[in-house]
């Protein structure tokens, strides 16, 4: 498949792109990764993943300072953007690759529907469908710094528990992901994949498309929800390394 993985500048410089979204999950339009995140970031495609290790620990990152949204905040291994024609799980390989080092891992869809709304203290939004896929690999990270400050591999129940107990601050959405991934069982390397049927059709044809005669397909996960109506939103308060959320 053919892949726009950029759309240049009058320049002639490069520039990303991001998906955006209308409400059946459908693509819609494409902008600039540089300017969409504002007070009234638009409804936008993309992905978390969580990396594990045989032994079953998980790679908890710091991402960079010099990140424009959450600097310097622990969270999932990785989170990123489909280009426009991009498959996704292409998007987890290179944003693996490119912020870890990881080139091989064996991916498997977990939240096909995830969607949630987050708003940093200085009013930036963060809006956006973003499937979750864990990823499994014995690769030692070498994380770019300009991307990820900190790399932690850790024992997944005492994470979770250390969330719970607001001992470990983490992203807004990694948060929220937690809860519905604790539904899926204790054991991540046992976890079931999801119907990639059920991924927004953004995603499951990844070619821009602006159709609006699709709607989301229905949800077939342990915990169904519609992504018409759910939005997760958050304020995250950090003091003395607690989280609070707020919905």
């Amino acid at each position: 498949m053919s892949c726009a993985l950029s759309i240049s500048a009058p320049n002639g410089e490069y520039v990303e792109n991001v998906v955006l979204l209308d409400e059946t999950g459908s693509a819609c339009g494409t902008a600039a990764k540089a300017v969409v995140h504002h007070a009234q970031t638009p409804l936008h495609l993309a992905f978390s993943a969580y990396l594990f290790n045989e032994a079953g620990q998980f790679l908890l990152t710091k991402r960079a300072d010099s990140k424009l949204t959450w600097p310097g905040v622990w969270t999932n291994t990785c989170c990123g953007h489909p280009l426009p024609g991009e498959p996704v799980t292409d998007s987890v390989r290179r944003r693996l690759r490119d912020e870890l080092g990881i080139d091989t891992a064996e991916l498997v869809l977990v939240l096909p529907r995830f969607r949630y709304q987050a708003r940093m203290d200085n009013g930036v939004l963060e809006n956006e469908v973003c499937p979750v896929y864990v990823a499994y690999s014995d690769a030692a990270p070498a994380p770019d710094p300009a991307e990820v400050a900190e790399t932690r591999w850790v024992d997944w129940d005492e994470f979770c528990a250390a969330v719970r107990a607001g001992q470990q601050s983490i992203s807004p959405w990694c948060a929220m992901q937690l809860d519905e991934l604790s539904t899926l069982g204790p054991k991540p390397l046992t976890w079931t994949p999801a119907d990639t049927a059920d991924l927004p059709p953004a995603a499951v044809r990844p070619e821009l498309s602006t159709g609006h005669d699709r709607q989301f397909p229905s949800n077939r996960q342990y915990r169904p929800h519609d992504i018409h109506t759910v939005i997760h939103r958050t304020e995250i308060l950090c003091v003395a390394g607690r989280v609070r959320l707020g919905t």
